[in-house]
């Protein structure tokens, strides 16, 4: 695996999803330490100066007030450490976690911070060693940026808290040790440095993004089934149509299906069934598209937040500053998770639209919920009950975080941005949106059988193929369940992005 080499200006979420699910090694250039070296040194020169900086010769928060001295300031960093790790929850899953760490690797190879290269080396030690923080999910506010998430992370650098090591959860010291790496010992300014940014919510909302934007080809890939089988018409997606509203995401979606329905015979024409579709139909190139651009601008942002200086104090060697502000404030991220979760949410509402259509039979034309010897089978009725639920429960995750704020830190801390709450509802959104698509293609594949498979378009007959790998004809009741979360599974999975590259790698793009 070619390494990914930090720098702090051009990590992508493609790399990192990479480090963070595949795993690929992570390396810290030459030239970047000499860097941070030379940030370093003003911590060094400023300390022989006996200047007041806040975080470094000064408590935190409240305590911005409160001259330390200089025989405290070792402890200083680790009593931060301690007493802001006071997350709560369930650990984020072991990808996020490992985001996070990549992402405070990066924001500290930026050389605002004035950390020594060995920090952000033993960051990196981490990655590749296979240690992976243990961080409850819960806990932070998103200002002064992810504090109790990245002070569970940085626990483990010091040889406390948890880690995972070869998938064993065990003590932070443990882990360390098992690795062959020493506990780090924290000289002046690092622990801040180390807590005091956005890199929960930006690490979770990386690996959204990256699923996101396969899940939109998934609900052009789902809904291009569902209007084969349900006998739909697409003249409405006809290149003049979006040629007098040119919306970018709009075309998109409307190019992916035009290509996945080429050559079918099952599509109709104006009249000659019906003559026009419902809007779940219809439309999709119109829902489906919104959420596609209004994902290009969440990406936007998340990529830009990766690249970051999240920190402070920031220092600025080249002017020889020091600026306390308040580049921690999660804000910018939040707002932008926030409508993810709605983005996502709508992909999921159409979707299970489309699956009542499937399986009602005074809409789809087709035996009652998609089963021979209905009575005595119900067939797919309960796939609808499911999608409907979760759509349902998604309305309510969808309500934005970052409209509120709570003051913390008696009231220095007076307003708050709660992105990584936004951040942890738009995965649940997500997870919730994949189920939703995994049912839509069931009953998709379903209505193929009942109409005869090789009347679909070549990609029709290719997804079909593909949802057929993991879940059978439906001839009789069954647990349903396993079906789901099989193709729920695959939809992401590598086999799931090889599908998506098969059938729409002769769309235009």
């Amino acid at each position: 695996m070619q390494p990914i080499a930090l720098n702090g200006e051009q990590l992508t979420i493609d790399m990192v999803h990479r480090v963070a699910v595949d795993k690929h090694p992570v390396v810290l250039p030459r030239e970047v330490a000499e860097q941070l070296a030379a940030s370093r040194s003003m911590v060094t020169r400023y300390l022989d100066e006996e200047r007041v900086i806040y975080g470094v010769t000064t408590g935190f928060g409240r305590f911005s007030d409160v001259v330390i001295p200089e025989g405290d300031r070792a402890q200083l960093q680790l009593n931060l450490i301690m007493s802001h790790a006071a997350g709560v929850g369930a650990p984020f899953p072991e990808d996020v976690a490992r985001a996070m760490v990549l992402l405070r690797a990066n924001a500290l190879a930026k050389g605002h911070s004035a950390v020594r290269p060995v920090v952000v080396e033993r960051l990196i030690d981490l990655l590749n060693q296979g240690v992976t923080p243990v961080i409850p999910s819960q806990g932070s506010v998103g200002a002064s940026g992810d504090l109790a998430p990245l002070a569970h992370l940085a626990l483990v650098l010091v040889g406390k808290g948890e880690a995972w090591y070869q998938g064993q959860r065990m003590s932070g010291a443990e882990a360390l040790q098992s690795a062959g790496l020493e506990p780090l010992r924290l000289e002046a300014k690092e622990g801040l440095a180390l807590i005091n940014g956005t890199q929960a919510m930006s690490a979770l909302g990386s690996l959204l993004v990256w699923r996101a934007e396969r899940l939109a080809d998934w609900a052009d890939i789902a809904g291009a089934l569902t209007l084969e089988v349900l006998r739909g018409i697409p003249q409405a997606f006809m290149p003049d149509v979006f040629r007098v509203r040119p919306h970018p995401g709009l075309i998109q979606s409307a190019q992916n299906l035009r290509h996945l329905l080429r050559d079918s015979r099952l599509t109709t024409l104006p009249g000659e069934i019906r003559v026009q579709d419902a809007y779940s139909l219809r439309c999709m190139p119109q829902v489906h598209g919104a959420s596609r651009e209004g994902l290009r601008h969440v990406a936007e942002v998340v990529g830009r937040e990766i690249n970051s200086a999240t920190d402070n104090p920031l220092f600025f060697p080249e002017a020889g500053e020091v600026v306390s502000a308040g580049n921690f404030h999660g804000q910018p991220v939040a707002v932008v998770l926030d409508y993810l979760g709605i983005l996502l949410a709508e992909w999921a509402n159409i979707s299970e639209r489309r699956v009542e259509r499937m399986v009602n039979p005074a809409l789809s034309g087709l035996p009652p919920f998609l089963v021979s010897h209905g009575g005595l089978n119900s067939g797919l009725m309960l796939a609808q009950y499911t999608a409907a639920s979760l759509v349902s429960e998604n309305k309510v995750w969808a309500h934005p975080s970052s409209v509120d704020s709570i003051p913390t830190s008696a009231n220095q801390e007076d307003h708050v941005s709660m992105g990584t709450t936004a951040a942890r509802k738009a995965a649940t959104i997500q997870a919730n949106l994949t189920h939703v698509l995994a049912i839509e293609l069931i009953c998709g594949a379903q209505a193929a059988d009942l109409l005869g498979p090789e009347l679909l378009s070549p990609a029709g007959q290719a997804i079909y193929g593909f949802v057929r790998n993991y879940v059978e004809t439906w001839d009789q009741d069954r647990i349903l369940s396993p079906d789901i979360e099989r193709l729920t599974g695959a939809l992401l999975s590598d086999a799931g992005q090889k599908q998506i590259q098969a059938v729409l790698s002769g769309a235009e793009r």
